[in-house]
């Protein structure tokens, strides 16, 4: 299969990428292995987005991002991409995926990141079993049960205010004495009655059979050990760029997200990269969205020029 414009991942920026490319008039493909949206399909609510002054759930700003991206005539080809081999001398390049190879004038890396482990005994042995990623996935599941969230930032209180809806106790576990989070996320958890706070303290084990029982924790002030018995824990601690594919094709910085210029361009004519997985993201919806039209921007002068 050929096409001018390949954008590589469905989240935020890759559906801005798509739509960009197609309303050019390129032929344009989106490669996802899973669904639309990205990560920010997991928000149960999105309150920072432009346009949607009472918020719109991760989900739904997700799935008309990309409706708006195939009105536009872009296609979308579910698959996990597997490699880049980059062209020679202007010759295009080609992706290759789980259903075959796509071969484009112009890619953009959008594949954005996942969920960063607690690397934690246990913890692979538990996740389904107690051991979540995504809050307003499995939220539902813990109702009236207790239940911890390990992080500091607005991710991880964002995921501790969607349990308060569900959980009798919400525990959230932050290896510093205060949190990363924005200032009104912070209000409104630190004046939650059902939450509470374990600061200074990081997960050491992950316990429990045949399902999560307890987190063993150790105070990173004094060193103390201690056990917090939970039903469920939503680790929330950053992302790992998803660039394990790239196989040193293209410059990445020691936390693995591809290295760009200004105009999302790489070190290889024809590839840009955009969003969660480029060097210095803000990691913003909004932000991934920006990336994502200079991206396809930058390609079309690309392809003009050819």
């Amino acid at each position: 299969m050929n096409y001018q414009v390949i954008v590589l991942g469905g989240g935020p920026a890759g559906l801005s990428a798509a739509i960009y490319a197609a309303r050019s008039g390129y032929t344009t493909v989106l490669i996802e292995k899973a669904f639309p949206g990205g990560q920010i399909a997991n928000a149960s609510l999105v309150e920072n987005y432009p346009a949607y002054p009472d918020g719109v759930s991760g989900m739904e700003l997700g799935q008309l991002m990309h409706r708006q991206a195939e009105i536009q005539g872009a296609e979308t080809m579910m698959a996990e991409v597997m490699d880049l081999v980059p062209g020679e001398q202007g010759a295009p390049h080609v992706v290759k995926t789980s259903d075959g190879e796509v071969h484009g004038v112009a890619i953009i890396i959008a594949t954005g990141s996942r969920y960063r482990l607690l690397d934690v005994p246990g913890e692979a042995e538990l996740t389904g079993k107690g051991v979540s990623y995504c809050a307003t996935c499995d939220g539902p599941f813990y109702r009236g049960k207790r239940v911890a969230v390990v992080g500091g930032g607005d991710t991880a209180i964002t995921d501790a205010l969607e349990l308060t809806h569900f959980a009798e106790q919400v525990t959230v576990i932050h290896r510093r004495a205060e949190l990363r989070a924005s200032a009104a996320l912070q209000q409104r958890a630190l004046s939650s009655p059902r939450i509470r706070f374990e600061w200074n303290s990081v997960v050491e084990a992950v316990e429990g059979e045949p399902v999560l029982q307890a987190l063993r924790l150790r105070n990173t002030a004094d060193g103390a050990a201690s056990v917090l018995p939970v039903d469920g824990v939503f680790v929330a601690v950053g992302s790992v760029p998803s660039t394990g594919f790239l196989r040193n094709t293209v410059p990445l910085d020691d936390s693995g997200c591809v290295v760009t210029n200004e105009l999302m361009e790489t070190s290889i004519a024809g590839v840009y990269a955009a969003g969660d997985v480029r060097h210095n993201s803000a990691r913003q919806v909004i932000t991934a969205a920006g990336d994502g039209a200079t991206a396809a921007l930058s390609a079309r002068r690309y392809i003009s020029s050819l």
